[in-house]
């Protein structure tokens, strides 16, 4: 990855005080062309749903599960973030079959000028397992932000169409190594963390056990997102949904997740396996 190219993407949406203000983003013509053409920067897009789902079933079918596991496992100790987003957005592609837009309310929201709105989804996409998000059309949709959060922290919108879309096309741009014994080692301690929880602890035990790992360099929010995407794919899955969430949390995938769950070794192991 081009480090000027990833300097001027991460100046555009992040300073010393966290996100930039959406009057404070600005990259130079300049900047922007020479991280365009190192592809870490994009113009926008405007694609409809109908053609993101047809793009997203055409990866699902060219994309092996065997890859992403492989570039999960090697983000581990290269701490190459954007490599391991991918496992999670082509978990959920294999659930998509084509379908046109089906418009369904999504709930309401509040913009500007204080009023409420009622925000719309596809229910076909609502009804895919994990109640993935689908609006109508994407017009002048901004891709770099989605790149800077895919490549800082390993994609937080997991679960969304467009990021869907958007990490696929880039994994299959990426040359990935194998996994090394380290990488294997973090994974071991990863489950053996999962494992070691007790009965009633939430998710975020989970994440602190997981600062204790030596080999893994990995802040909160990245912590966070290995445990989502995780959690997405089944291996830290929820044995009930009927449990409280936590007061107050972010978590999507993970949520109901309790130590008593520990982790399903029998999914562990087809899909990292090969490496352990």
């Amino acid at each position: 990855m081009d480090k000027k190219a990833k300097k001027i993407l991460f100046h555009t949406y992040w300073s010393g005080n966290g996100w930039k203000r959406e009057n404070e983003r600005y990259t130079s013509p300049e900047d922007f062309a020479y991280a365009k053409e190192k592809g870490l920067m994009f113009d926008p897009i405007t694609i409809s749903h109908d053609e993101c789902v047809k793009k997203v079933v055409e990866l699902a079918n060219t994309i092996t599960m065997e890859q992403v596991a492989r570039a999960f496992m090697s983000s581990l100790s290269t701490r190459r973030l954007e490599w391991r987003s991918a496992v999670s957005s082509y978990y959920i592609s294999k659930l998509f079959t084509e379908h046109t837009y089906t418009s369904a309310e999504s709930g309401r929201f509040y913009e500007g000028d204080g009023k409420a709105h009622i925000g719309y989804t596809c229910a076909i996409c609502r009804n895919i397992k994990y109640g993935v998000i689908g609006r109508e059309y994407y017009v002048n949709e901004d891709l770099n932000v989605l790149n800077f959060e895919r490549i800082k922290w390993g994609g937080v919108r997991h679960g969304d169409l467009l990021y869907t879309l958007f990490d696929l096309e880039q994994f299959i741009k990426e040359k990935i190594p194998e996994p090394t014994g380290e990488d294997a080692e973090i994974f071991k301690e990863i489950l053996n963390a999962a494992a070691s929880c007790n009965d009633r602890d939430y998710p975020g035990v989970l994440r602190n056990k997981l600062a204790r790992i030596p080999l893994l360099k990995a802040n909160k929010a990245e912590r966070d997102v290995i445990i989502e995407i995780l959690g997405c794919i089944g291996v830290l899955a929820p044995k009930s949904y009927d449990r409280p969430e936590a007061a107050k949390h972010d978590w999507t995938y993970a949520t109901y997740w309790r130590g008593e769950d520990g982790y399903d070794s029998v999914l562990a192991d087809k899909y990292f396996g090969k490496y352990l």
